[in-house]
């Protein structure tokens, strides 16, 4: 299946927002305001006079962490977020910020999330990577990020595991009277 190019520069844009938060190591890369607008005005999601408050840090933060719960498809317990979108009328409805500023960049990021890419985003199944991915396979099979990586990790792990489930306990070489 084609992608347009908006699609997949949406679900890009998706991807790259929830992998600003690298659950391995810990690493966030919005971890200050300078931070969050700068990665949005290189996204052109805001303009150079934008500037993020604290407000909209926790905003994103709540944002991409939904977004994360949503992706390995289960329930968040995050505060409710409150973006203004409206609807533009054309051949398919779409969702668009309905304010600019960070918080119109934030809108843009959440209406991404609801398009036609949706089901092609996933997140790594390897619990301790959890980093978004695009997948492309033709049956939507994929489950991690990188199978040279995590999906190693994880075949190797449960490898382990059966070759410890199937050594059977050796008795004692003596004979006891």
């Amino acid at each position: 299946m084609q992608f347009s190019a908006e699609l997949v520069r949406d679900a890009e844009l998706v991807r790259d927002f929830v992998n600003t938060f690298d659950v391995e190591v810990q690493a966030d890369e919005l971890s200050s305001p300078a931070e969050l607008a700068l990665w949005l005005r290189e996204r052109a999601l805001v303009g150079p006079g934008d500037r993020a408050t604290d407000d909209d840090l926790q905003t994103a933060h709540s944002l991409r962490e939904g977004l994360r719960a949503a992706l390995r498809r289960e329930a968040a317990d995050l505060p409710a977020l409150h973006l203004k979108v409206g609807v533009r009328a054309g051949e398919r409805p779409e969702l668009v910020p309905a304010t600019g500023g960070v918080q119109g960049g934030l809108a843009r990021i959440a209406a991404a999330a609801t398009g036609a890419s949706w089901d092609r985003l996933k997140v790594c199944a390897e619990g301790t990577c959890q980093w978004a991915f695009i997948d492309s396979s033709k049956n939507r099979s994929r489950s991690w990020c990188s199978m040279r990586v995590c999906g190693n990790r994880t075949k190797t792990r449960a490898y382990r595991a059966r070759k410890r489930g199937s050594r059977r306990l050796q008795g004692s070489n003596t004979d006891t009277v």
